[in-house]
């Protein structure tokens, strides 16, 4: 068994094995993945911002933090009733949204930011995704349902058209961001690419001489846009609504946080993932213009509508409040 299919089966069966019973008011559970993406939720656990703010709503929040890799096992934990709370990309928000219309009505409840992901190749030969040859392998955290796999569907479609959005999948492989980023920086293994994120790309493009930026996830969705996300199902947020305001307050304050404190923000994620990522690269990372750890959602509807197109998902949501839940703290997304 790949290394890569040992740790899915692990988060499964975690994911299996955490607690399924209906959750009283002041507990959540809360799925997160790895990378910079996750500052926000990082931040909130260093600071215990949503027990703080639970207080504030006259509730003890219980709060369980668990570590999974991948959408399809994030998705899978959810409609188990193992997770509250799940930290995923735009794309396994936009599967389980359409798989639950008029079920349990998964929707999206925050962003965790926009941030740039980086497609990074260690082939000279690759210098767009037309020069991938069937030899390649794409390192993506879930093939065909995370935000990078629906991306690369997109930019699939519009080098060769609708009808051809799914060319590239065959050459794509389910690998954890750390796992994927070790073997593109050691060139060692058939793996010489790599859709992931922060800080895992940068730490690409600095460990591995050959390695180059192929795809730009901002170019191809149009402009700046918020790629991973949290949502819920509509049980959760209805039958916690203490828990779930001191939650999205929690978020907005490790937002102003970031904003105003980076460095304390970059120790507050050092505590939390016990990583091994250079302090000054980390700081380098947060500190980037063209990323925001805003709450409210950006530029997630073109994506959507996109997936609706090519037949990926059956329903079509005419705006962003159809896959999210209305609250004040989001109210100007888009």
């Amino acid at each position: 068994m790949t290394l890569h299919k040992k740790f899915l089966a692990v988060g499964a069966a975690l994911a299996l094995a955490l607690p399924s019973f209906a959750q009283a008011e002041g507990k959540i559970r809360i799925a997160e993945q790895f990378g910079v993406v996750y500052l926000l939720l990082n931040v909130a656990q260093d600071q215990k911002l949503i027990e703080k703010h639970g207080k504030k709503q006259g509730v003890d929040v219980d709060v369980d933090w668990v570590k999974l890799s991948g959408g399809a096992v994030i998705n899978d934990a959810l409609l188990s009733g193992s997770i509250d709370i799940a930290g995923a990309g735009v794309g396994p928000l936009m599967t389980i949204w359409d798989r639950t219309k008029g079920r349990q009505n998964v929707r999206g409840v925050a962003s965790l930011g926009s941030f740039p992901y980086y497609l990074v190749s260690t082939n000279p030969a690759v210098k767009t995704i037309a020069d991938f040859g069937p030899k390649d392998r794409i390192a993506l955290p879930a093939v065909t349902v995370s935000v990078q796999a629906r991306i690369l569907q997109m930019a699939a479609a519009k080098q060769w058209g609708n009808a051809q959005f799914k060319k590239l999948d065959p050459i794509t492989q389910t690998v954890p961001h750390p796992d994927a980023a070790a073997a593109l920086i050691a060139g060692k293994t058939e793996l010489n690419a790599h859709f992931g994120g922060p800080p895992f790309q940068e730490q690409e493009l600095a460990g591995n001489p050959n390695a180059k930026i192929v795809l730009d996830s901002y170019q191809v969705l149009g402009g700046p846009a918020s790629s991973t996300v949290l949502y819920a199902t509509e049980k959760y947020v209805k039958e916690n609504p203490k828990t779930y305001r001191a939650f999205l307050d929690a978020l907005a304050e490790a937002s102003r946080y970031i904003a105003t404190n980076p460095e304390g923000a970059a120790d507050a994620y050092l505590r939390v993932n016990k990583g091994n990522i250079d302090r000054a690269l980390l700081l380098k990372v947060i500190k980037d213009p063209k990323t925001q750890f805003r709450v409210a959602p950006q530029n997630t509807l073109g994506l959507a509508q996109f997936l609706h197109q090519v037949g990926a998902i059956r329903n079509k949501p005419a705006s962003w409040k159809d896959y999210f839940f209305e609250h004040p703290v989001i109210a100007n997304g888009s």
